[in-house]
């Protein structure tokens, strides 16, 4: 399948495949209950797009743990990005807050990266405009350092050290017909084109 991460002359490398994936989100999974103390009040939203898959995966495993359905949800965070007036419009993803809402429950957000912490940063304000959870924690299938922001992660699936010329991308079956994580090298860009 010929995904936007599967580009020609493409040398990027595999440094999670799909066995490892499925036991970090076991792991994170174990975590929150163990943190959360049963994750009896625990809500995940997950931050489009492969963050609301991230979260269901690991909403199934939290049930194959406690016997219980942990509520799941999406949260958009594109009209609280700080590079909107920056980057080319986007389409704005889908807010989905579980029935039972937010409010005094602990909310676990789930992302797939970690890298300068905006994201979060705008996930955190659109939160606020929702309602106030008890708590709020972080949850990152991969955590690639470079923080702009005082924000770290709670559950980290893995802790990926990269250089900014590296990139890091995340492939999962539900988008991009496979689940890996991919680290390459950006492309050079000729000194005319800067």
């Amino acid at each position: 399948m010929d995904t936007p991460y599967d580009r020609p002359g493409d040398t990027a490398r595999p440094v999670l495949e799909a066995p490892d994936i499925a036991r970090v989100l076991t792991r994170i999974a174990h975590e929150i209950v163990e943190r959360a103390k049963g994750a009896d009040d625990v809500v995940l939203l997950g931050i489009p797009t492969r963050g609301v898959f991230l979260a269901r995966r690991i909403a199934a495993k939290l049930e194959e743990i406690t016997g219980r359905a942990t509520p799941v949800g999406s949260l958009d965070i594109t009209m609280y990005r700080d590079d909107l007036r920056l980057r080319p419009a986007r389409a704005l993803a889908r807010t989905d807050i579980p029935a039972d809402g937010i409010e005094g429950r602990l909310v676990v957000l789930i992302d797939d990266v970690l890298f300068s912490g905006r994201t979060i940063r705008a996930a955190l304000d659109a939160l606020g405009d929702i309602g106030r959870p008890r708590a709020v924690q972080l949850a990152v299938l991969v955590d690639r350092g470079h923080r702009e922001l005082p924000i770290r992660a709670d559950y980290v699936g893995k802790n990926l050290p990269t250089s900014l010329r590296e990139t890091v991308r995340v492939q999962l079956a539900e988008e991009d017909g496979r689940d890996a994580v991919l680290l390459g090298v950006k492309p050079a860009v000729p000194a005319g084109e800067r």
